[in-house]
Parts: structure tokens; C-alpha cells; sequence
């Protein structure tokens, strides 16, 4: 059975004026249009073939060698193509857009705009369609991540509070504001680690390595930053957090951490106006 909004490897069946008609070779219903303009410059007839499928302007399945920013199923951060009186069309990369109704959109899209959302299959129309109403595809009643794991994180949205995110495609989490030293945008894929699962099922996530081996990569910043300035750096226990912050995109707890293991390791020479190599 054709997997619509995915990547099928099927069989060349057989040739014509339109294109290569691809299928399981069992079950004729299965079978699908690879159009001309994707037919690969060699094949042979029984070759198998990697496609992605999705429904044409006609609502018929149809076949395709371009990869789609999105596939069924997964969280993109998309560009609006145009908006008519039905809804938001976007931009996956591929010849026919993605629908967005006007129902499923968090707050009205913008044409140029790019907006995360989430692809699904409506049930009513049998269709591929996104909405940017993501928060309904997460899940936090039963979670399936541990305290210090290493995930995989979608930036959704950033408040006040701080950078709200998507866990690994499930969950919701968020790191806090003053815990975030990196250059963060919506729609950015990181990698990140879970800090705290909460009983409520709320969870801290932090956008780098805890505990001990979080001082390691510090410390190798401040090496680095030390290196290119001749072996000085002008900061100190005493420094400001936002100096600290601005300089080295750490917090100074971390830096301390992070300065304290050099100096064990007899790696630096700490005085009143700042840190220097040895």
C-alpha cells in the first residue's frame, strides 16, 4: 500500500509517453505516476526506485525524486507562498503547496511570513494539510524521556519566560531565559538535554551539557578565546554576568566552572585584571 506524505521504494512497472508507472508489481490500485520530469536519465524496467508521494492538484496520488521540507507526520518551519479565501498555502519544495485552512492557522499567516507547523492527514478530506496550531500534536501525559538524556529540539515560539520547544517531535519543554547564551530563532533544530521532568509532566530542558561534562566544552571556549587574543582574556570572578555572557555566550556560574578547571589543570594564571595562558 502506497505510504502518502512519505518515502516509497517501489519497482519500475513500465514506460510511457507520460512517465514510468511504479508500483509493487502485486496490487495494480498501488501503482503510481513518477511524471517525466523526474524520470532519472538511466533505469531499467523491475529497478527499484526511491519516491516520495503525495496528492496532486486532483487529489490523485502522483510521485516524485524532490524532497519536501516536510513529510507526514513531522514539524517544518515553512514560507507562505500566497493566501486566498480558503486559507495559507506553503512552500515544501514541491510543485503543489501546502494547505493551510484558515481554521488551523494559530494567528493569521502573512504572506512571506515563515510559520512552524505541523503536517497531518485530515480526516475529512482525506488530504495532506499543516496547521500552526502545534501545541495539539504534542503530547506530555506520558513522556518518553529521562532527566539528563540528549534530544533532539524544535525552537517553537520565545517568551518572556524563555525558548519554548518541541522534544524530539513529541513532547513540549522550555529553557529558561537567562539559561540560553546561543542565537536562537523559531523554526531552529538543536540539540539539547532534558534538565528536569517535572510531576505535573512539565519539562526543563537546557541547550547544553549538564553537570561535569558541561564544564569540558566551557572550558575549551575560554582556551580557544585566550589563544586569540594572545593569551589574555579580561575577565575574572569579579566580572559582570553580561560582560561574561556577551564575551563567551555562557553564564558565569558555568565560566567559573569552567576557569576552576584550568586552573587545576595548571592551563592558566588567574590575576586581578583577568585570565592569562600559561
Amino acid at each position: 500500500m502506497l505510504a502518502i506524505g512519505q518515502y516509497n521504494t517501489l519497482k519500475i512497472l513500465r514506460d510511457t509517453k507520460v512517465g514510468l508507472f511504479l508500483g509493487d508489481g502485486e496490487n495494480e490500485e498501488n501503482d503510481v505516476l513518477l511524471p517525466n520530469k523526474y524520470v532519472p536519465k538511466e533505469f531499467h524496467i523491475d529497478d527499484d526506485i526511491t519516491v516520495f508521494v503525495y496528492l496532486d492538484h486532483e487529489e490523485r496520488p502522483v510521485a516524485t525524486t524532490l524532497k519536501p521540507y516536510v513529510k507526514l507526520n513531522e514539524f517544518a518551519h515553512l514560507k507562505v507562498n500566497y493566501i486566498n479565501k480558503f486559507g495559507a498555502f506553503l512552500n515544501w519544495g514541491l510543485e503543489k503547496d501546502l494547505f493551510v485552512p484558515f481554521k488551523e492557522q494559530a494567528r493569521p499567516m502573512e504572506e512571506g511570513k515563515r510559520y512552524l507547523i505541523y503536517c497531518f492527514m485530515d480526516e475529512k478530506t482525506n488530504r495532506m494539510v499543516a496547521s500552526s496550531k502545534t501545541q495539539q500534536f504534542l503530547n506530555n501525559d506520558e513522556i518518553t524521556v529521562e532527566n539528563g538524556e540528549e534530544v533532539d529540539l524544535i525552537v517553537s515560539h520565545i517568551t518572556d519566560a524563555g525558548v519554548n520547544v518541541i522534544i524530539n517531535e513529541k513532547h513540549r519543554g522550555l529553557a529558561y531565559k537567562n539559561e540560553v547564551y546561543e542565537d536562537i530563532k523559531p523554526g531552529m533544530r538543536v540539540k539539547g538535554y532534558i534538565k528536569n521532568v517535572r510531576p505535573d509532566g512539565k519539562i526543563d530542558v537546557s541547550l547544553r551539557k549538564l553537570g561535569v561534562e558541561a564544564i569540558e566544552p566551557s572550558s575549551q571556549i575560554i582556551l580557544d578565546e585566550l589563544k586569540s587574543n594572545r593569551g589574555y582574556l579580561g575577565l575574572n570572578d569579579n566580572s559582570h554576568p553580561e560582560d561574561i555572557k556577551t564575551v563567551l555566550k555562557m553564564s558565569k556560574k558555568v565560566f567559573k566552572k569552567a576557569v576552576g578547571n584550568l586552573y587545576r589543570q595548571k592551563l592558566i594564571e588567574i590575576k586581578d585584571d583577568g585570565i592569562y595562558l600559561i
